[in-house]
């Protein structure tokens, strides 16, 4: 695990943390020394759990339950926060969601819903979050994209345009927010072996691990390693960038 003494005392907010990236991420900054704000929608029991092992790092903690997709929600979420821990140094905006199928059978809803949450979430929460960073000229923006919204995926329209989606919004905040010392950055994760994943049929998972270099899927841990360092003064100097975490599957 990489180690940032300078991490140490920042506060964080993760969106979809009570579960697989999320989690993984929110333990590893608490590892590092952060305070956490984790996020959730129905997960509360997990989220619970979560706060529980930040606390027990020796870290402050607190769950809330939000809809990303509600920028009211979002704005009293953040407000809370605030008045909770007193500053917001890290945003990483994990909370997604998926609702599959091609295209001339996709509902409006399915589409609807994945924007919702997996785009405008992440607006809703740069939206909220940013004035407070640009008043302290300081602050990390992460948010989780996909391989598949680079390449695109059969079945995937709204998921993979969502994840596009974000790649471009966050390439336009990061030379929006620049001159804020604010860094801005994207990790496109290929197939990450999360609870999300093992109801996938066995086919799908063999033909993604047949597409991968290393010959192996990721796991949370491995997003969370990534998500440290772009959250560290290691990486004071990269902003706008999409890091591929997938052992090579893009290719």
């Amino acid at each position: 695990m990489l180690k940032s003494e300078m991490l140490k005392g920042k506060v964080a907010l993760v969106t979809g943390a009570a579960t697989g990236i999320g989690a993984a991420i929110s333990l590893a900054l608490a590892e590092n020394g952060v305070n956490v704000i984790v996020n959730h929608l129905q997960n509360s029991s997990e989220a619970t759990e979560l706060v529980s092992s930040i606390e027990r790092l020796g870290r402050r903690a607190m769950a809330i339950e939000c809809d990303v997709s509600s920028n009211s929600d979002v704005a009293k979420m953040v407000t809370k926060a605030q008045e909770t821990f007193g500053q917001i140094d890290i945003l990483i905006n994990c909370a997604g969601v998926t609702k599959d199928g091609v295209i001339w059978k996709m509902s409006e809803e399915s589409w609807d819903t994945v924007m919702a949450v997996n785009l405008k979430g992440c607006f809703n929460l740069i939206s909220a979050v940013s004035p407070i960073m640009r008043l302290k000229k300081s602050g990390k923006i992460i948010n989780i994209s996909s391989i598949n919204g680079l390449r695109g995926k059969f079945g995937q329209a709204n998921y993979a345009a969502s994840k596009a989606g974000i790649i471009g919004l966050s390439k336009s905040v990061a030379k929006e927010l620049g001159a804020s010392n604010i860094n801005v950055n994207v990790i496109a994760p290929g197939m990450i072996l999360t609870d999300m994943m093992a109801d996938l049929p066995e086919e799908i998972r063999a033909k993604a691990l047949g597409e991968t270099a290393l010959g192996r899927l990721g796991t949370p841990q491995d997003i969370a390693e990534v998500a440290v360092f772009l959250c560290s003064e290691a990486a004071r100097h990269i902003t706008g960038e999409v890091i591929k975490v997938d052992g090579g599957q893009y290719m």
